[in-house]
């Protein structure tokens, strides 16, 4: 049932399709812009999302007749765009002074958290590994997440105006390397 091999390859799998310490300059600019991060309410709801598509998402996807490479090719542009703006310094998705305090969960739990490559590879892993080996790598994930959320403003202490704007470019390549190796394998 449970195994430790299994565990660890999910675990680290996910860890670096999630990809959380990439984040860091989008949760600090969330945090900047609605004034705290809700550390807790991300982390419940990522949770959420990732366990109901661990065992909807095919019949999800399959309801509204979109195949997994659509699903991850919307997810590659969102990512892609979301990249630009980390480099540019522009705001593409502008905030809506209306919708204030709603930063923890769009973008931050979904697509920063739980986005189409997170998705997408946890029907992989149901495909592969056993259903409880699953859950304990997405588990040991969320409080890797949780823990990062949470310190979030310690870390914009110690890294500086000058090395988050280095930190933002610098993840914002990355993510549109990660879009563009998402494309390229759906396209």
């Amino acid at each position: 049932m449970f195994s430790l091999k299994e565990i660890t390859s999910v675990t680290l799998t996910l860890f670096a399709i999630i990809d959380i310490l990439g984040s860091i300059p989008i949760i600090i600019q969330i945090r900047q812009r609605e004034g705290r991060i809700k550390s807790e309410l991300a982390t419940l709801v990522a949770g959420i999302l990732m366990v109901v598509f661990l065992f909807l998402g095919q019949s999800i996807l399959a309801l509204f007749s979109v195949d997994l490479q659509s699903f991850a090719l919307a997810g590659s542009v969102i990512i892609f765009l979301i990249g630009m703006e980390m480099i540019l310094g522009v705001e593409i998705f502008k905030h809506n002074p209306m919708a204030s305090g709603t930063g923890s969960i769009v973008p931050l739990a979904f697509p920063l958290i739980v986005g189409a490559g997170t998705m997408t590879t946890l029907l992989s892993l149901r495909a592969v590994y056993s259903l409880p080996n699953v859950l304990v790598g997405i588990v040991a994930n969320l409080v890797f997440v949780y823990l990062v959320l949470k310190s979030s403003h310690w870390i914009e202490r110690k890294l500086g105006k000058a090395g988050e704007d280095i930190l933002r470019r610098v993840f914002g390549v990355i993510l549109l390397a990660i879009a563009i190796k998402l494309f390229k394998q759906n396209f």
